[in-house]
């Protein structure tokens, strides 16, 4: 007997029989559809646009900032948001946003992930919310002041649970990163992509403290994220003469955008119009592509998707 399974338009049959049958059926039984269509116009088959705030609250993002490749995407897109988007989330995408930001902020404090990262983001929402409350009346605010100043109330205290945070020190018996040869942790430092990161680690020995100031570490980074005309614009020379591409670096995030790297993003689908997670679990196991597609050859179609360029998909 073939019992017919709906998964992801219905295209899979399972026999009843079939030891694999309940394996899928549990998979169902817990999936979540995590595409949503893009679309700015009205169709013969589509009335009414998406919105940033309906694909903010269909794409799951909760249980996006569990996956580490994807942590930090989302808190960059929440960041993004904080900056230029909030007055256009409507009242349910609101409140899903602070709910998923409560969950990061517990995941951070909990789990100790990437404070620095958590603790820009609550300094540009507060910075907006503080802009917004006093003019009030002057831009447009979903929902009653009064809520809006015990979010800010809220993000305040949530910043004074971070500045206190201690890092709990690893108790282990075993190979630690001081272990390592000279050439590995050099190696990877080389791999950082981020300045603060080497800054941070710099900080844990005084051997990684001496080879995070290394003058070729900074210059191979200044390289990697600016255009050698960008960097030439501000040379900074130091005491000895030579290039201080440490001080380059952060001189040059001030004037030109660093280059953003991630785990795990978002997808589109220039065939098909969709934004997407894709699923790589499932992906695997049942060779979808995550959404509906009816190109011939899925994977061609599909491009990632920066925090910057989701906003962009909804801006009309």
């Amino acid at each position: 007997m073939v019992c017919f399974v709906q998964f992801l338009y219905g295209r899979y049959y399972l026999k009843r029989e079939s030891k694999n049958a309940y394996i899928f059926i549990f998979i169902l039984g817990f999936y979540r559809e995590k595409w949503i269509y893009v679309h700015k116009e009205s169709t013969r088959e589509r009335h009414g646009y998406c919105t940033l705030g309906e694909a903010f609250n269909r794409l799951d993002f909760s249980s996006a900032i569990q996956d580490i490749r994807r942590f930090n995407y989302v808190v960059k897109l929440l960041q993004l948001i904080a900056k230029s988007q909030l007055t256009s989330l409507s009242g349910a995408a609101q409140k899903n946003y602070f709910n998923i930001l409560d969950k990061i902020v517990r995941k951070v404090m909990e789990d100790q992930y990437n404070p620095r990262l958590i603790k820009d983001l609550l300094q540009d929402l507060s910075s907006t919310l503080c802009i917004l409350i006093r003019g009030v009346g002057k831009s447009v605010l979903v929902g009653n002041i009064n809520i809006w100043i015990c979010r800010l109330e809220t993000i305040l205290l949530w910043q004074q649970q971070l500045k206190n945070l201690q890092m709990n020190k690893q108790v282990n018996n075993g190979l630690t990163l001081s272990d390592l040869p000279l050439h590995m942790l050099n190696n990877i430092l080389y791999r950082f992509s981020d300045g603060w990161d080497i800054i941070t680690l710099g900080q844990v020995t005084p051997t990684l403290y001496m080879l995070s100031e290394d003058r070729q570490l900074w210059k191979k980074l200044c390289q990697y994220h600016f255009a050698e005309k960008q960097f030439c614009r501000h040379l900074i020379p130091s005491e000895k003469g030579h290039i201080d591409w440490k001080l380059m670096y952060f001189a040059l995030q001030k004037y030109y955008p660093i280059k953003e790297q991630y785990g795990d993003t978002l997808h589109f689908c220039r065939h098909c119009s969709i934004l997407f997670w894709k699923d790589y679990h499932l992906a695997l196991l049942l060779k979808d592509t995550g959404h509906p597609c009816t190109a011939s050859d899925p994977d061609t179609c599909l491009m990632p998707v920066s925090p910057q360029h989701f906003i962009d998909l909804f801006k009309f």
